[in-house]
């Protein structure tokens, strides 16, 4: 009996929770703000300028979900978390959306309350050397030691990697991402392993001599990235989807923020349904109609927030490679918006 009384308040407690984040849309409507889950600073992604504005490509999904829901993508505060902390605070309800370069994995999706919706980076894990080690591949690290973040993918992924390639390694294991570069900065580890888009981020940003140091070719892992949501909020896990969903239909479809009010004179019904000339999209998910003309016009199709934080028209010249559109050889592919 007492068993059954304490799994029947477990059931009941649990309810409570699921229900007191059930409406995530409404709480963020009521409040006027949303609360979205950044990295304590990663260039390109998610990190401060020098007045203090939150900027990447992760944060323009935190500002895309704003202008879809809220009308103004200002209207959000980044929430800076650390690898330990970003589940817990999306489980808790301390924040409404995970925008955190946080790799899509079965069990996260399937054990932690949370779930994906949506990749808006594919990425693999990768290794920065300083060029003095004179290695020209990961294959040549053995015994090497080798800095990484607790907590990430990055851990199991280089055990599984060097155990299939018969490499034996120093693991050099830090709490906090800055610890981490700290270190390697510093020599304390001969090898910096996370995914791409970070070497890339800490090699242009982070270290003294960028030129000093050389990303290997080898990636080892899938690392697709994109905004998580807690389970059991099916409205609100629409609206996140869908908000990235529209930035990538609008590259696709050649609508940019430059262009936006004039492609609403077009006849083509999937640009007008996407801008809410043609009614009816938005109040499916809850939203005025013009919640997908608010994200291009203030932040643009996807393309134009790759090339502005990641891409070449930023510090780290990433290349659009999978993440080029579907028509060019890419992955990206927004699924059909009518």
């Amino acid at each position: 009996m007492f068993k059954l009384k304490t799994l029947f308040v477990g059931v009941l407690a649990a309810a409570a929770l699921g229900t007191a984040h059930a409406d995530t849309l409404e709480t963020v409507r009521a409040r006027g703000e949303l609360h979205c889950g950044v990295t304590t600073g990663f260039a390109g992604f998610s990190a401060p300028d020098s007045q203090g504005k939150w900027q990447g490509l992760d944060v323009d999904v935190c500002r895309a979900v704003a202008a879809a829901v809220l009308g103004d993508a200002s209207k959000f505060k980044a929430v800076p978390l650390n690898s330990q902390q970003r589940f817990t605070a999306l489980q808790s309800g301390e924040i409404d959306l995970l925008a955190r370069n946080t790799t899509v994995t079965h069990s996260r999706d399937t054990s932690l309350g949370v779930i994906h919706a949506g990749i808006n980076f594919y990425d693999g894990q990768g290794f920065l050397v300083p060029k003095s080690l004179g290695v020209k591949s990961a294959k040549e690290l053995s015994d090497a030691s080798v800095c990484m973040q607790q907590g990430t993918t990055n851990e199991n992924t280089m055990a599984d990697w060097a155990r299939a390639n018969n490499i034996t390694y120093k693991p050099v294991v830090f709490d906090q991402f800055n610890e981490v570069v700290g270190a390697f900065a510093s020599g304390r580890c001969d090898v910096f392993t996370t995914d791409a888009s970070g070497l890339a981020s800490i090699r242009i940003s982070r270290l003294e001599n960028p030129d000093d140091y050389v990303v290997l070719p080898e990636i080892i892992s899938k690392e697709p990235l994109g905004p998580f949501v807690r389970q059991g909020d099916d409205a609100w896990l629409n609206v996140v989807k869908w908000s990235l969903h529209a930035m990538v239909a609008a590259e696709e479809l050649g609508i940019t923020s430059a262009n936006v009010d004039q492609m609403r004179e077009s006849t083509n019904p999937d640009v007008r349904r996407l801008l809410g000339v043609a009614p009816g999209v938005g109040a499916n998910m809850g939203l005025d109609d013009a919640w997908a003309y608010n994200i291009v016009k203030q932040v643009g199709n996807y393309g134009e927030s790759f090339e502005r934080n990641v891409g070449q028209g930023s510090a780290l010249k990433i290349q659009r490679g999978l993440n080029a559109l579907w028509t060019d050889g890419g992955l990206m592919y927004a699924l059909p918006i009518r």
